[in-house]
């Protein structure tokens, strides 16, 4: 059941009845209150409000005559399926066309790249954990705490990035935010102003946005052509990349490519490379990739992580490793900021990777998510319409790339019309349309598992394929019954 707040003081002198009608009214046509909800009993809405029963009654009698609500004997009052009642739109008190809300969005098999396994999280791990840290009963655990991040789980970052990564760092080199888009616009207060940054494109969108939003100037190299002939010839400031698997097209840098931009950012005293470790924890085949940051002995990178894939999103804690210039630039300018993750979210981080739960949960998922990788290739495999297949073997999705003549965006609308979300490498490319060669037209999709069963993925496959071989059928119909 729901709890309703109503302002009885305002809208003029209507009766109270009416000012309770037309708020749950409202509340129900912008999608605050969702089909099915319980309201309050008559009993208990009068006495939050302070009015007496029998206006909420009288309330509750025009919503029910309505068909906003129904009731239901000795259970109560529930909201109604009100979707047809707003085709035929409703006004606001303005007299303007109130916009239908909008359903939230229900797919049979969802293929996006960003998301994880939830299933398969350590709940009872983590919720041991946390128990274990409220029965400290711990002062500390209110207080504010260090801006930077908490030393110790800092600390335990920067173990696991060496071991893992070859990241050569200490604790007070890193800085723990929420999320990258935070530590990219902490980072960008650290650098002078009016900054031009190179990207690989089609690249992160999030990133992208995020140095539009800071007034950089982006620019874009074709991904996997980066390195030291394209950072001479659009001379930037900054260059971003994914080295160890670039979003979205998935190719890794080759050493080569590495150490030329080292080269090339060590000429100038406020070039910087931007090192975003996206998906570096799965990879299945062949020996990991280690970080750019590994090789950096002229404090030239900027290294960037997070645990939105290996753990959760909602976690919300990322993490950024500044050379050293860069961070004496942080303690002077922006060392009076506080943290923006909660300290007990980062306590119980901190004992998760301390107690050896992160290295067992990375393993497992791994497993599990090779499975799903393999299981795709697999299917992926048996299509006709599959002309190639590339980024595979490491993070979390594959490109496919469509023997058909239907457009990206078409591919995807249709299959959106069977239940299956599927997204185009175009809706990652940014600036300005680029003259596409003949192989480039032809569709490549990207296929995200890390959420999807192998039935799901099976699914998903078969009803693209009816989407781009059915349109094949009509198309050759048509050719034959043409004069």
């Amino acid at each position: 059941m729901i709890e309703i707040m109503i302002d009885l003081q305002g809208g003029g002198k209507a009766p109270l009845y009416d000012k309770i009608y037309k708020h749950i009214r409202n509340e129900i046509a912008d999608g605050r209150i969702l089909k099915g909800e319980k309201l309050p009993s008559t009993r208990l809405l009068a006495r939050n409000l302070a009015v007496s029963r029998s206006t909420v009654e009288l309330a509750y009698d025009q919503l029910l005559a309505e068909g906003y609500i129904e009731a239901e004997p000795c259970r109560g009052f529930f909201v109604c399926d009100v979707a047809e009642l707003y085709r035929l739109g409703v006004r606001n008190p303005s007299g303007s066309e109130k916009e239908k809300p909008q359903p939230r969005e229900c797919w049979k098999v969802d293929f996006s790249p960003y998301a994880v396994d939830t299933a398969d999280f350590p709940y009872n791990a983590w919720r041991k954990i946390n128990r274990n840290i409220l029965l400290d009963d711990s002062e500390e655990l209110l207080l504010a705490g260090d801006g930077q991040g908490e030393y110790e789980l800092r600390s335990a970052i920067a173990g696991y990035l060496h071991q893992a990564r070859g990241v050569n760092c200490k604790a007070s080199d890193i800085i723990v935010g929420a999320g990258n888009e935070y530590l990219e616009i902490l980072l960008s207060q650290l650098l002078p102003p009016h900054q031009s940054v190179l990207m690989e494109n089609p690249g992160y969108p999030q990133a992208y946005r995020t140095f539009c939003n800071v007034g950089y100037r982006v620019m874009g190299v074709a991904a996997g052509s980066m390195g030291e002939e394209e950072a001479r010839r659009h001379n930037p400031d900054l260059i971003y990349i994914m080295p160890s698997h670039q979003f979205p097209v998935g190719t890794v840098m080759p050493l080569g490519r590495r150490l030329e931009l080292m080269k090339w950012a060590s000429e100038a005293e406020n070039r910087y490379l931007i090192e975003d470790d996206h998906d570096s924890e799965y990879r299945y085949r062949g020996k990991p990739i280690p970080s750019l940051q590994s090789n950096d002995r002229q404090g030239k990178v900027v290294y960037l992580g997070t645990f939105s894939k290996s753990i959760a999103p909602s976690l919300r804690i990322s993490y950024m490793v500044l050379p050293p210039k860069l961070m004496e630039q942080y303690r002077s300018r922006c060392g009076f900021y506080s943290t923006t993750v909660p300290r007990m979210q980062q306590e119980i981080l901190r004992e998760f990777i301390q107690t050896g739960q992160f290295e067992r949960h990375l393993n497992k998922m791994r497993g599990i998510y090779r499975g799903r990788h393999d299981f795709l290739l697999g299917e992926l495999k048996k299509c006709s319409w599959v002309r190639h297949v590339s980024g595979e073997h490491a993070g979390l999705h594959l490109l496919v790339q469509a023997d058909t003549a239907l457009s990206e965006e078409e591919v995807c609308r249709l299959a959106a019309e069977r239940g299956v979300r599927v997204s185009g490498i175009s809706q990652y490319r940014f600036g300005d349309p680029v003259e596409k060669t003949q192989e480039e037209r032809f569709p490549v999709l990207l296929l995200g598992y890390g959420k999807l069963g192998e039935q799901e993925i099976r699914q998903g496959v078969e009803l693209i394929g009816e989407v781009i071989e059915g349109y094949c059928s009509h198309r050759t119909l048509h050719s034959l019954q043409s004069p």
